[in-house]
């Protein structure tokens, strides 16, 4: 970059700037095709990229909704040669990672395509580092650390959760500690985002519960999150407008595709959300949760951040943003989602024992992103998030 180049910093000399402007980054991603049957274009969009070899990367849990099949027949009808891996896990581990890399290899694959929840595209970003750099996903945990280019993918969500297909950021759960590390690296963004909310129509009641809540959870964390911007926050908002909108209709009338196109926009907006700032208290309490009890993902942290919201509310900021979300009290609406979710709502209900929790504030007082809520979390503000939740 030449001396004389325009940097933020220059721009704001001599300005009487917000820090927020001073610090104005944002990643816009990859292409995202939006829109009912947008499935159809997948075999072009990988053609465009020069590709022939394609490793499909999804789980069994899809196979009776057609959509893998789907998927693999539009690619194979354009010429693509196509070998898939559905070995992927909820919540992947290492040793997901490291069978989808075998199969990568066998099949020599040019591109990968994740086709499903957050856990198959997770187990495809992750089996790219390693396919394409070498070593052991623990040597991708942070950001920036692959050296060498990586594979284009394409992020095809059948679910409206976790936002994975606006991320570049791989979570992958040690094996062993059950630690889960968060990889991220540019190269490991989609290329392409294919959202196509007649894929959601086939999720099962429970599936759509914790899914949604699980991108709520997400519009509401990076809303306050200290990482956040006045572009992310832009984000947050209009994903939490979405869900907050569509939640409703798709517990009472699962077939409203409008409903469903609100729900998967919302969590891609808060996605990219997450992209460009960071999450909080609520998960980093959940990931012990599921480590040690099994507890899903998105009950784990629903259960979490009702009592999240109320803590970080006695900053004065954070609670005008919650205010500015819902126009109302915020923690309240969370537990009516909750209801509607037909979710249980205390760690008791899901069977945490209290001799248990000095032991889960410590690990959760580690996690990544602990470090990035209002209210600083330490394990004496953890072990008191649940207890509260208990």
């Amino acid at each position: 970059m030449p001396e004389d180049a325009l940097t933020i910093d220059s721009l704001c000399a001599g300005l009487d700037a917000p820090d927020w402007l001073k610090r104005f980054e944002h990643a816009p991603g990859g292409e995202v095709i939006y829109g009912p049957g947008a499935l159809s274009c997948l075999g072009d969009k990988v053609l465009a990229l020069g590709v022939e070899r394609v490793l499909l990367v999804t789980d069994k849990g899809l196979a009776k909704a057609g959509h893998p099949d789907r998927a693999q027949g539009i690619m194979e009808g354009v010429g693509l040669t196509v070998t898939r891996f559905d070995d992927v896990h909820e919540n992947p581990t290492t040793e997901d990672v490291d069978r989808c890399v075998a199969v990568a290899r066998e099949a020599d694959a040019q591109i990968i395509v994740g086709l499903g929840g957050g856990s198959s595209m997770d187990t495809a970003k992750g089996c790219n580092f390693i396919y394409t750099n070498g070593g052991r996903m623990q040597d991708y945990w942070g950001v920036g650390k692959a050296t060498k280019p990586m594979l284009p993918l394409i992020a095809v969500p059948t679910t409206s959760g976790t936002g994975s297909e606006c991320q570049s950021f791989a979570l992958i759960a040690d094996a062993e500690t059950h630690m889960k590390m968060a990889c991220g690296d540019k190269k490991a963004a989609a290329a392409v985002a294919i959202l196509d909310p007649e894929l959601t129509l086939t999720q099962p009641p429970a599936v759509t519960a914790l899914t949604g809540i699980d991108a709520v959870s997400h519009a509401v964390e990076t809303a306050v999150c200290t990482k956040r911007t006045d572009i992310s926050l832009a984000y947050s908002r209009v994903a939490f407008a979405l869900l907050n909108q569509g939640f409703e209709r798709v517990m009472t009338t699962p077939d409203d595709l409008e409903a469903r196109a609100r729900m998967q926009l919302g969590a891609a907006f808060a996605g990219t959300a997450i992209e460009n700032s960071m999450l909080g208290a609520a998960h980093s309490c959940a990931n012990p949760l599921t480590a040690h009890f099994g507890i899903v993902h998105g009950q784990a942290v629903g259960t979490m951040l009702p009592h999240v919201v109320r803590m970080n509310r006695q900053l004065d900021e954070a609670a005008r943003i919650y205010e500015s979300l819902n126009g109302g009290n915020l923690d309240e609406r969370l537990e009516q989602l909750l209801r509607l979710a037909r979710m249980d709502r205390t760690l008791a209900d899901l069977g945490v024992g209290e001799d248990t929790l000095p032991g889960l504030a410590e690990e959760a007082a580690k996690q990544w992103t602990a470090q990035f809520n209002p209210v600083p979390i330490t394990a004496v503000e953890a072990e008191r998030l649940y207890r509260a939740a208990m």
